[in-house]
Order: C-alpha cells, then structure tokens, then sequence
C-alpha cells in the first residue's frame, strides 16, 4: 500500500475540536503508528472498520462533471472527529487509514478540457490509473478480513472497491446503489458514469440493484440493457416510490437485499441523489437525508455487507456558510453504517 498518504495521530489532533467534560471520536480513532507496517497494524488492530478518502474529481471531469468532489474527504473526517463517543457508537471502532495519494493526477488536470477528444483520453487514462490504487489498497484491507469505508471522489471508485473486493474474496460480488442514475454507461473509457458497466464486463460485478434511479434520466440504452439482464441487474425508481407512490420504500428494500443478500456485496452512496446536497449533479427532487439513513443502516444489518462507499459530495460547490454540511451528512452515515453492524443487529 505504497499509494497512499497515512494519516496521523498529530493529523487527527488538528480536527479535532477538545471540550472538557467531553470525548470526540478523534481522540478515539485509531492512527497507523508512524514507522508500523500498515498491513500489519491493521491485521492487528481491534477496529473492525478501515476510513480510506479519495480526494480527486478525475472521473467526475472525464463524465462531463463539475468537479469538486475532491474536497469530500477533509470535511468528512473533521465532522468524523468530532462525533460525539459515547454508548452508542465508539470512535476506536474505527482506524483512520489516511487517503489515496491522487496529488500528482489532480494536479495534471487542471489543465485539460473534457470537451477535446484528446483531454477525454487523458483523464479517461488517469482514472485507470486510480483504479488500479483503489482496488489495491481495498483487496489489501478486504482479504485482512476489516470493512473499508471509502470517502469521497467520484462514484467512478465503485469499480476499484468491487474489483478489490472481489479479488480480496475470491469470487465475484454484488452490490447495491442509491442512485438517481444508473452509472451503467457504455465502455467509452473509465469515468465516474461507468464503473458498474466496467466492473460487470471484467467480471467482479454479480449482481447489481440501482436504487431510487430518476426516470428523466435514464437512457433507454441503459433501461433496455438491464430488461435483457434482470436475472443480474435489477432497480427501481424514485418516482415509482415517492411520486406515484406505486411502490413501498420498505419493501423495496427488502426486495432489493433478497436478490443481492447471498453473497458479498458493496453499499454504494452517491449523495447527489439527496436534495439540494452540493454535488457535481445537484437534484431538487429525491429521497430524503432520512431516507438515505434508513436505506444504510437497513443493508448494513446483512452479515455480507462488505463494504460502504460514499460518493460526489461536493463541499467546494456549496456556500461558505453550510461547506460543512455534506462532511456532516457523511457523519450520520458513517456511524449509521458502524451502529447497525454490532453483534446484536447484524443478520
């Protein structure tokens, strides 16, 4: 795990906020000790949950995105800090891992156009590169037997977290997505639109449920594909749950954990499916923070929920005076995603 930039103890100090009387979960979290070997310290390590960030915005650029999603991480794990540790969740659950070191990818960006052909094929090359880091760093945690949560970065990253767990487990896996979109888009070079198409081509992806998709945008390519393959590719849509109130959100959970609960699969978050949520696609239509919550802490009950990747939030898009709010929603479904996997809930 060479790729990657440790973050340590000192680092946890600085975001995190002391007030007597008081314990926060940064003065819990656990750090690699600088000059331990990760692997190791992890094999070792009693925390069961693994915080790994993904600063970039690579993949969003290269699917004609607004880019921002890089900012994710640094106000995710200052809200994370400062969770309060108490009976309902503990901070040394978790091992702050630190993040992927994307610096020299996102610096050599700064300079292309998405709309040139010749840019698209760069940025395209560099979210290959990323992937490669990605699906490394989360086979390495996966096959030590802990659970990644992967914070930020564009939902092109779904690709690297299944293909490492699936290499990490030996088979292929499954996964479920709360999304308003489909990112089952053409093999046209990797970007954030398309890392299930890739995953499922190369044979990580087993079975995949899109959850909440938004039917004005939906290609019909994309809806005709998954008719054809409903045995491995399933979803639902907001509209047909909270518009037309056709469908239940309960049981539509249920029906979505049945067809992927037997075996290991990833829980998939992009939070431009929330309302008003600064991210490269903002929606003023869809489900609820609430909503979102239910939705993790309901899959994360299942024993083969192996992973939670939370995805396109946008801090630097938002108003200087509510940036913090999207690390605060990463937060809530941080511990959600922990608080629902303790010995007693987990099914």
């Amino acid at each position: 795990m060479d790729k990657f930039l440790p973050f340590t103890i000192n680092d946890l100090a600085k975001v995190t906020n002391h007030r007597s009387g008081e314990i926060k979960f940064g003065e819990k979290m656990l750090t690699v000790p600088m000059g331990e070997n990760p692997i190791s310290y992890i094999k070792n390590t009693e925390a069961k949950y693994i915080l790994l960030g993904i600063p970039e915005d690579i993949g969003i650029r290269a699917n004609f995105g607004r880019p921002g999603a890089a900012s994710a991480w640094n106000e995710a794990i200052k809200s994370i800090a400062n969770i309060q540790h108490n009976r309902f969740c503990k901070g040394n659950q978790i091992l702050v891992l630190g993040q992927i070191n994307v610096s020299e990818e996102m610096a050599e960006v700064e300079n292309l156009d998405f709309n040139t052909i010749d840019d698209r094929v760069k940025l395209s090359q560099l979210v290959k590169k990323i992937d490669k880091d990605v699906s490394h760093i989360i086979f390495s945690i996966v096959k030590l037997g802990k659970i990644p949560i992967i914070i930020g970065g564009g939902h092109n990253n779904a690709y690297g977290n299944i293909k490492g767990t699936a290499l990490a487990k030996g088979k292929p896996v499954n996964a479920v997505n709360f999304d308003s979109h489909s990112d089952f888009r053409i093999l046209e070079g990797r970007h954030s639109g398309n890392g299930f198409s890739y995953a499922y081509e190369e044979g990580f992806l087993k079975k995949y449920f899109v959850f909440g998709l938004h039917e004005n945008y939906t290609s019909k390519s994309v809806l005709d594909f998954i008719k054809k393959t409903e045995d491995r590719i399933r979803f639902n849509t907001y509209d047909s749950i909270n518009i037309r109130k056709e469908k239940n959100f309960t049981q539509e959970m249920n029906d979505a954990l049945e067809f992927i609960k037997n075996d290991s699969f990833g829980i998939e978050v992009d939070l431009g499916a929330i309302p008003n949520i600064a991210s490269n696609a903002m929606t003023l239509s869809g489900f609820s923070v609430e909503e979102l919550r239910q939705f993790v802490t309901f899959f994360a009950k299942n024993k083969n929920a192996s992973y939670l990747h939370i995805c396109e939030g946008a801090p630097d898009l938002d108003v200087d005076k509510n940036n913090h709010l999207v690390g605060k929603l990463i937060g809530y479904l941080v511990t959600d995603f922990i608080k629902s996997r303790t010995s007693k809930n987990v099914l």
